[in-house]
């Protein structure tokens, strides 16, 4: 397993998916900001999930050079997505500091969550707004691959783009989302030496279309599997992912923050 070096990595990083706006980090986002920037992780985009964490998102990019809010309603919360939430998120998608809509999408895994009806109008709304504002998405897919895929095919999301974020599909899956112009993200879960279906799918993805995120607080790559998880943790799953690619980290960090610049329209 390699080990992170700080001598040996000079290259800036990008997550492009972390909640710093979640309870753990709210109370200090500032030390987590700098610790991630001890590991030059540079830029982060801060990603939202309901009308709280949205408006957090926008605060902690208003505040924080290099950081940049991604807006939207995820499945398990689309019970308090009514009218109103939903003219909140068109007035939050009109900040600058947004450059894309989610966290969005469906999750089948629990069954606590809003039935599959709901998910699909609430995922389908947000699909609209995308097209609206001209903005990438940002997915979340879990026991939902046929349905997602689905939804965003029938979106025309080749027209506004998007990243399927913490991949956990195999490479074929992954192929289909390529095709309809997504890019594709993994976290922590790619560094777990039994995620061999993810591995997999990590060769099969060109390089233009590869990002790296923490998905923070959850999922903190090995060797940091079962704690907190936070931004600064990209260096370990850039470390990771090059190892499997036979690239060198500062290789894959280049090419991974060079592709989030592109697909959030990011200028560097």
């Amino acid at each position: 397993m390699a080990i992170y070096d700080p001598t040996k990595r000079p290259a800036d990083a990008f997550d492009t998916h972390t909640h710093l706006n979640d309870e753990v980090f709210w109370h200090d986002v500032a030390a987590y900001w700098a610790r991630a920037r001890e590991s030059r992780v540079m830029e982060m985009n801060i990603v939202g999930y309901d009308t709280v964490g949205n408006q957090r998102a926008i605060e902690i990019a208003r505040e924080f050079e290099g950081a940049n809010a991604i807006v939207g309603w995820q499945p398990e919360d689309i019970r308090d997505f009514d009218e109103k939430a939903l003219e909140t998120l068109r007035e939050q998608l009109n900040d600058p500091v947004v450059v894309g809509v989610g966290e969005m999408g469906l999750d089948y895994y629990w069954e606590e969550n809003p039935s599959k009806e709901d998910q699909i109008v609430a995922f389908k709304t947000q699909l609209e707004l995308a097209k609206e504002f001209k903005k990438p998405v940002t997915v979340h897919s879990r026991d939902a691959f046929d349905d997602t895929y689905s939804v965003l095919k029938a979106s025309g999301v080749e027209e506004f783009g998007g990243v399927m974020h913490s991949f956990t599909g195999d490479a074929e899956e992954a192929k289909r989302f390529l095709d309809l112009g997504m890019y594709i993200s993994f976290s922590g879960i790619a560094t777990f030496k039994n995620a061999h279906e993810v591995h997999e799918a990590v060769k099969a993805v060109p390089l233009d279309r590869i990002l790296v995120e923490t998905d923070a607080p959850y999922l903190a790559p090995t060797p940091f599997r079962g704690k907190q998880n936070e931004p600064m943790y990209v260096f370990q799953i850039l470390t990771n992912l090059a190892e499997q690619l036979g690239m060198t980290y500062n290789e894959l960090a280049k090419i991974t923050t060079e592709n989030a610049h592109r697909l959030w329209q990011i200028e560097a």
